[in-house]
């Protein structure tokens, strides 16, 4: 970590408009990483809980979008959209996401996938436009709780198919 010259440490510049949200699963990098590229996978685990994924359109690749409605618990339906600006596999994955392409609101999300041990620890680190708009996230849509569970889902998911997997 750095530290500032009174050995504090340092803040990022995007700090005070970034959540960070990282887990632990026990499964292998590569295929936890897979779970982010396949829209098979995606629409199996991805939101948080009570939600589901209806994907309309779907291209992994650098410049690449996945066009998608998550159905809330509630029934409401929210529009999202994602494009990849940096895929770095097995270890990162860098994104776009709004409700449509030219959302002056999207947010840019970071995730890293870091071996450890026979596990891997990703981190999901979003940054947005504005304090305001992370805040609205926070306090609105519950961004914090809806990451960890999201992520918690994925963990699920991946351990599952590890678990099958080693049934034979």
């Amino acid at each position: 970590m750095s530290e500032t010259s009174q050995g504090t440490p340092a803040q990022s510049a995007t700090a005070d408009r970034e959540i960070v949200i990282s887990r632990v699963i026990d499964a292998p990098r590569e295929l936890v990483f897979e779970a982010f590229t396949e829209v098979r996978h995606l629409s199996q685990w991805w939101g948080p809980e009570g939600f589901t994924t209806t994907t309309r359109s779907f291209e992994f690749r650098v410049g690449g979008e996945w066009d998608f409605v998550m159905h809330g618990p509630d029934g409401t339906d929210y529009q999202e959209w994602i494009t990849w600006t940096e895929i770095v596999p097995p270890e990162g994955i860098a994104l776009l996401h709004g409700e449509h392409r030219d959302d002056p609101n999207a947010f840019v999300s970071v995730l890293a996938f870091a071996p450890d041990g026979a596990a891997t620890r990703i981190e999901m680190r979003t940054v947005f436009p504005t304090k305001k708009q992370r805040d609205e996230a926070v306090e609105k849509y519950h961004a914090i709780e809806a990451g960890g569970q999201t992520l918690s889902n994925l963990a699920a998911y991946v351990t599952e198919i590890v678990r099958k997997g080693a049934e034979g």
